[in-house]
């Protein structure tokens, strides 16, 4: 996929710098920074160890930085708790799904739903009396592709319904950038497939973060492609020129380039 153009359209709407992150000796995120645009998705690939989900987890507020810093919608929110910088715009999935195995796909979208929608003023109400609540929630449902899935149990749907339903949860909060950890890990080619066609109708609305192990789905959809080894950028621009890179090939793709 090409990239999107440079019009006056295109927004930063998150912007990292000089990230590190060290525990002890051992510098699992080193120096790296990046910018995420609204309507393009950047990829994140390396092998395994190589720091992709721990700069997640900087992004999201889940680590602190050792230095470097994190701006979202043009506020520096370097530091900030999860809970606030997700109140400021950032949704995320996590490597394992994080959802409420006993509970409706409705009520876990929903509960996500009223983190933004309710008042504590007016907490004496049923939750269910809250219009936005429900309106949030079933548009996130819709987009997520879930709707005939609605009063289904979490628990007993298919995995990548229950990523598609961790999803949702992150656009019942109104996100304007997502951070995706392994969006596809464990799926067949069907759910695969379906993943991918969801990401790309969120596309035109969000700045994403995709952290992903399956290449065919990369270079469907990355704009931006950033290369990590070590916690060290080895890499980072546009999928074609990173797939004809000859150190990121030996680094990391080594044949699957070839495939391609």
């Amino acid at each position: 996929m090409s990239n999107a153009s440079n019009g006056t359209s295109a927004e930063v709407l998150l912007s990292a710098r000089q990230l590190t992150k060290r525990f002890g000796g051992l510098a699992a995120v080193n120096n790296v920074s990046l910018d995420l645009w609204r309507s393009r998705i950047h990829a994140v690939i390396g092998p395994n160890g190589a720091g992709k989900s721990t700069l997640t987890h900087l992004l999201s507020g889940d680590l602190p930085p050792t230095s470097g810093t994190v701006a979202l919608a043009g506020r520096d929110v370097t530091g900030w708790k999860p809970e606030k910088i997700s109140r400021q715009g950032l949704g995320r999935s996590y490597q394992k799904t994080n959802i409420f195995l006993p509970c409706s796909v409705w009520d876990n979208v929903h509960l996500a739903a009223q983190s933004r929608a309710q008042h504590p003023a007016r907490w004496l109400r049923r939750a269910s009396s809250f219009a936005p609540t429900r309106e949030r929630a079933e548009r996130a449902i819709e987009l997520a592709g879930l709707t005939q899935r609605r009063d289904s149990i979490a628990g007993t749907i298919s995995h990548g319904e229950q990523r598609q339903l961790e999803i949702a949860m992150s656009l019942a909060t109104d996100p304007v950038v997502l951070l995706l950890d392994e969006p596809l890990a464990g799926m067949g080619v069907a759910e695969a497939e379906r993943m991918v066609e969801l990401l790309l109708r969120l596309k035109p609305h969000h700045a994403m973060l995709l952290v992903e192990h399956d290449m065919d789905a990369v270079f469907a959809l990355a704009d931006h492609l950033t290369v990590m080894v070590n916690g060290n950028v080895i890499a980072s621009d546009s999928p074609q020129a990173v797939r004809a890179d000859a150190s990121v090939q030996a680094a990391y793709l080594g044949e699957e380039a070839d495939s391609h």
